[in-house]
């Protein structure tokens, strides 16, 4: 046998394995976590193209032509608590391990978005502001160089992209009616000053390295707790200090940072969207943000479909010993905060407390029984992953940042479903929760390509369409 048939046979034999390998990749790959969370993010094995019959439709059909909102991603709150927790808890390898673990894009489950308290919330261990010395409204954050900027910068440094959302509680007690940081309203005269301090909040966090995004100003505007800060802002009073004040004021010196209104429930969407129909403030505000305690997530799309310039935000829902069991907390969050949301125009989707202790904390007042994303251990600083962190994973994994949603539809009202794409030709990532109470063969058109898989009941799956 000469030499030159054994290599062009060797080369044939090379070239085989080669296309064999080729052929082998799959074009669909699917991650799927069972109600009892039996499987977490499990690989799936049993996805298989598909030819249906003549004239038959395929349960959920999802068309990358039709293309609604650019997504920002996918995270939870830094509160003083999760800081806290994070910096004298952990050890410094636990802490990276668990930093990179949530915000790290390329190996892991990929958080790119945050929120952030300015000043104490109900999960902070003293009541608080940045300025809390009467008639100096120039905030100073020294409180926050304890815990919260170290883990801020050690965040950025995994995920140089992070998006920060800081929210207030309540402006400075001599600011208020009530002359403390419970209850009360802003005093009309120290509307100027309540802004001078949010943009100087703002100003130094810059400075300090961990620069703010996106301000809202206030946090729950309509509910005054008995014993947290909170304060109540009503419409025209927020559309007053909004056009008046805070937004010519960050139009000088803050370019580049958004505004937005509301951050508060579902329930009562004619309150952002009397800010938004005063055309003085509504110019100085990017968006909505919205909460998941009452209500309807379709009260998102409408404001969105009165006021389809501004952005969608989501940025709390908390969960606790009121979720339920591990399927009821999965499958509610899943529906509700990662379909639901984005569905009706979300750009970002933020849980509330990213981390808290096993005794629900540390807080003073507020929630005594929430959970955070994930549970870290006061003493020994071991991590537990909740139920949430598994639903949001399946979005903040394979949704990249500046993917689009695209259009996706079920014959089944049980079968629930949002679909992402990344450009024009790249990958396609589709989310499906079985809500139909029994085990479903499902079988998939995405833009012409179609596949099918079984799906336990009550089970969710993300499936990666790759490009070819």
């Amino acid at each position: 046998m000469s030499s030159s048939f054994r290599n062009g046979c060797l080369l044939a034999a090379m070239l085989s394995v080669a296309c064999a390998a080729q052929a082998k990749t799959p074009v669909v790959q699917g991650w799927l976590t069972s109600a009892d969370g039996s499987q977490r993010l499990a690989p799936m094995a049993d996805i298989k193209t598909v030819t249906l019959p003549a004239g038959q439709q395929a349960d959920i059909i999802v068309d990358p032509k039709t293309r609604y909102q650019r997504m920002a991603g996918f995270g939870a709150s830094i509160t003083d608590a999760t800081a806290w927790l994070i910096q004298t808890r952990m050890s410094e390898k636990a802490r990276n391990d668990l930093l990179r673990e949530l915000f790290s894009v390329r190996d892991s489950i990929g958080f790119s978005v945050t929120r952030i308290t300015v000043g104490a919330s109900d999960f902070s261990q003293s009541h608080y502001t940045y300025a809390d010395t009467p008639g100096n409204p120039v905030a100073d954050i020294t409180p926050a160089r304890a815990h919260l900027i170290p883990t801020l910068k050690a965040i950025r440094k995994i995920n140089p992209r992070l998006q920060v959302i800081a929210t207030p509680w309540s402006a400075p007690a001599w600011m208020k009616t009530s002359n403390s940081l419970i209850k009360g309203r802003l005093k009309p005269e120290n509307y100027g000053s309540f802004a001078r301090y949010l943009v100087s909040y703002t100003q130094a966090m810059r400075k300090a390295g961990t620069p703010v995004d996106i301000l809202t100003i206030q946090n729950e505007p309509h509910f005054e707790p008995e014993n947290y800060p909170g304060m109540r802002v009503e419409p025209a009073e927020r559309a007053e200090f909004i056009a008046n004040h805070l937004g010519p004021l960050m139009r000088r010196t803050l370019p580049g940072t958004k505004l937005l209104d509301w951050d508060h429930n579902w329930d009562q969407p004619e309150s952002p969207a009397a800010v938004l129909s005063d055309a003085k403030a509504s110019a100085f505000v990017d968006g909505v943000a919205w909460h998941c305690y009452a209500g309807d997530v379709a009260a998102q799309s409408v404001v969105r479909d009165r006021f389809p310039s501004k952005e969608v935000w989501f940025t709390e829902c908390a969960s606790g010993n009121w979720s339920g069991d591990w399927s009821k907390s999965f499958n509610w969050a899943m529906r509700q905060l990662i379909i639901g949301t984005t569905r009706n125009w979300a750009r970002g989707v933020v849980m509330w407390n990213l981390a808290l202790d096993e005794k629900h904390g540390p807080h003073l007042g507020g929630c005594g029984d929430c959970r955070g994303l994930v549970t870290i251990n006061s003493i020994s600083g071991e991590v537990t992953r909740e139920p949430e962190y598994y639903a949001f994973a399946h979005a903040s994994k394979f949704v990249p940042v500046g993917a689009v949603r695209i259009a996706s539809n079920s014959s089944n009202k049980a079968i629930e479903s949002v679909a992402f794409q990344k450009g024009a030709k790249g990958p396609i990532t589709l989310i499906v929760l079985n809500g139909a109470g029994m085990e479903r063969s499902l079988s998939f058109d995405v833009g012409g390509k179609k596949f099918a898989a079984t799906m336990p009941a009550g089970s969710v799956a993300t499936y990666k369409l790759l490009p070819q």
